[in-house]
This record gives structure tokens, sequence and C-alpha cells, in this order.
């Protein structure tokens, strides 16, 4: 049986997980340059200030813009108390045991449904059973619940790093439990909690067959949450398929990473200002 020098073993594992970091990172640089090399020239004043016109072959994006805002603050807004109460019930309100079995089983499961289930779910229950037509609402009720496993899951995990020693602390000091979750669990879980939020939100901006048969593709600017409308992810796959502009499919597609990167630094940026004051 041929045995490699530990010495050996150890250099050709840091070359193998080098080359897979390098690999990973070059493929996702070489998609972000081409489409932003393609798509920045054609981010203009009016293409983010002028509604699309023509089925998209002409104006803008603003609607798209306003609609993809709307969609995604609707499934923020439910799904972060929802995932968020859930991972501390999970972790701090009950032992392990069927009940928590259950819920993890099913948040595994749900995280596994392709989104085209996750539309025809909404489509049936919110956009037809409930009324609500096809809307902002019917959108964002159905990426939250699309988006909720993720959030249950990472913030769990981000809960259960927190050493016992902090609770220990806290319950010493006379603290109640809602105490130490608040002003122990919460600043020190927070980073972990904002990614797995972060995660639903890039996931909801990029959404394409869920929004279609839930929020519509309405090119007019919403002025409600129960009016239809279209995102730029949804704006971006109908230029692209049906050959009606390219120039403005990858101008959308350009904007849509601008807006994801900035949702991350800016998120990551108030999270550390909060850990910073709560340290």
């Amino acid at each position: 049986m041929l045995k490699l020098n530990p010495k050996k073993t150890q250099v050709i594992a840091k070359i193998v997980i080098w080359a897979a970091a390098v690999l990973v990172i070059g493929l996702l640089l070489s998609v972000i340059i081409y489409i932003l090399s393609k798509g920045l020239p054609n981010i203009t004043w009016e293409f983010l200030t002028q509604i699309p016109r023509d089925m998209g072959r002409s104006g803008g994006i603003l609607s798209t813009i306003v609609g993809t805002l709307a969609v995604t603050s609707v499934a923020t807004v439910v799904a972060t108390p929802l995932g968020v109460g859930t991972a501390f019930y999970l972790t701090e309100y009950t032992r392990e045991g069927r009940i928590t079995k259950i819920i993890r089983f099913s948040a595994e499961s749900l995280a596994g449904i392709p989104s085209i289930i996750y539309g025809l779910f909404g489509f049936l229950f919110f956009v037809i059973y409930l009324k609500l037509g096809w809307s902002i609402i019917s959108g964002g009720l159905t990426l939250a619940v699309m988006i909720l496993p993720t959030i249950i899951r990472t913030s769990e995990e981000a809960i259960l790093t927190v050493p016992p020693m902090y609770r220990e602390v806290s319950y010493s000091l006379g603290g109640t439990k809602w105490q130490t979750i608040i002003k122990a669990l919460v600043p020190t879980a927070l980073p972990g909690i904002a990614t797995g939020i972060i995660l639903g939100i890039g996931r909801c901006v990029a959404e394409t067959a869920a929004v279609i048969l839930t929020a519509g593709s309405a090119l007019r600017m919403p002025d409600s949450l129960f009016s239809p409308t279209r995102t730029m992810a949804v704006h971006f796959y109908v230029l692209a398929r049906e050959g009606i502009s390219f120039e403005k499919a990858f101008g959308t597609a350009a904007l849509l990473i601008i807006l994801i990167l900035l949702i991350n630094v800016g998120a990551n940026l108030l999270v550390n200002r909060f850990v910073a004051k709560g340290h």
C-alpha cells in the first residue's frame, strides 16, 4: 500500500484547495466582468428613469426597479421575523424532540423544492383562493415562503455558535430568557443571521418563475401593493428569451448585479456597525 509523506500530503492538499478556490473566483469574476462589460454602456439616465415602452425595446426600466424593490421588501419583512423567531424557538425555547425534528425536516424539504412549485402554490393560494390577484403582495408572500427555510437554517446555525457561557452569565445575573436573547444572543449571532437574510434577499431579487406566476408581468408603474408588476429578473428573462432587445437585457442584468452588490455591502456595513456598538 502506497504511503505518502505527511508533508507532501499537506502540500498536495494546499495546492488542490487553492486551485479550487482560484477556479471558483475566476469563474465568478469572468461572468461578472462579461455582463458588466456588455451592460454598463447601456445604463443611461434615460434607462434608469423611464418606464419601458414598446414591450421593452425602448424607454428604461424604472417600473421594474420599483417592482423588484417592492416585491423583495414584502418578502423580507414577512420572512425575517418568522424565520428568526422559529430559529430562536428551536434553539432556546424547546428541547430536542419530535416537534423540532418535524420543523427541521420541513425546513430542509422546503429548501429543496423548485421555485416553479412555489409559483404554482402562490398562484393557487394567494392569487386565486385569497383573490389577491397578480400583485406585489402575492409575489412577496410567495417569495417569503420560498426564502423562509434559508433564514431558519442559517439563523439556527448562527445561534448555536454562540458560546454557552453567554447564556450562563446572563442567567446568573438574573436575566430572563428574553433578555438573554436580546442582550447576549442577538448581537453575537447577528452576522450569521444577517447572512441568511441577505441570501434570501438575493434569491428574491433573482427569482423569475415564482414571480411571473404571482406578481404578473405588467410594465406600468405599480401604485399599490395590489398592483401587478414586473421585476428586473423577469424583465431580463423576457427580453432575452423573446429576443426583444439584448442591449436592454444586458443593461438590466448589469444593474441586477450592481443592486445585489450594494445590498450585500450595505447590509454588512450595518451589521458591523451594530456589532461594534454592542461591544
